[in-house]
């Protein structure tokens, strides 16, 4: 048995996110049906996170065991044959320790929030990024999200569906800058509460539209209440960017 690691890139748009369903595809099926056609085997493909419906992977790491003697550049290029035309790539495979988990090993997560700040439809970047037409101050959006920096309890920032055990995170970086009509909002942690980075988001661009000041996102952390969230960000301008191991 050998454990092979993956770094994955995915468009999420047409699934329900990255853990299996059993009301929709999911791009650890798609990844898992793969594998059984390549090496005839039924593998379980950890990851290092799980993404919701209509969030994006640029480099998402995961694992698998494997029986069957192949070498790992085969084998992805096996598994991308057979994911055609699945939006999933594998960008690079390797083999690992055996006590090595995409998962449990992984000390550090890093996700990338695009922000089209236009008045015009989307075109090609549909579902690749949320569109807001009212113009965004990202300089006070980076302002702001330095308060949120830090350790915290994120219950205001957490879905109800969360299934940590605790609302208490240490959040190492939350920066905001503009590039033309993008703003982007970069966030990295140990690890996140679900929707937090998108609860985030909804709040800085509340900020950036100058509809709440740093203080009011200052107050809806304090609140640790759900209640007090200004908005949940849509999932397609989401994109987990890294997973960091020793």
């Amino acid at each position: 048995m050998t454990r092979f690691a993956f770094t994955i890139e995915f468009d999420g748009t047409p699934y329900m996110g990255w853990q299996r369903q059993g009301h929709g595809p999911s791009v650890q099926q798609a990844i898992e049906e793969a594998i059984a056609r390549v090496t005839g085997e039924i593998a379980v493909v950890h990851a290092a996170g799980r993404t919701d419906a209509g969030v994006h992977a640029l480099a998402m790491r995961a694992h698998a065991d494997i029986e069957k003697a192949i070498d790992p550049f085969r084998l992805m290029e096996a598994l991308n044959a057979q994911l055609r035309p699945e939006p999933v790539a594998i960008l690079g495979c390797e083999t690992v320790a055996d006590d090595w988990h995409a998962r449990f090993s992984c000390v550090g997560r890093e996700y990338l929030y695009r922000i089209a700040n236009r008045r015009a439809p989307l075109t090609l970047e549909a579902n690749r990024a949320w569109k807001v037409p009212q113009p965004l101050d990202a300089a006070a959006m980076h302002d702001a999200a330095q308060r949120l920096v830090g350790l915290h309890d994120f219950t205001t920032f957490r879905s109800a569906h969360c299934q940590s055990e605790s609302p208490v995170k240490t959040l190492d970086r939350l920066d905001v800058w503009r590039e033309g009509e993008h703003v982007l909002i970069a966030a990295a942690a140990r690890s996140f509460l679900h929707h937090q980075v998108r609860s985030m988001v909804g709040c800085l661009a509340f900020v950036g539209m100058g509809r709440w000041r740093a203080d009011d996102l200052q107050a809806a952390l304090e609140a640790k209440d759900r209640a007090a969230l200004a908005l949940n960000a849509p999932p397609e301008g989401l994109y987990f960017v890294r997973a960091m191991y020793p």
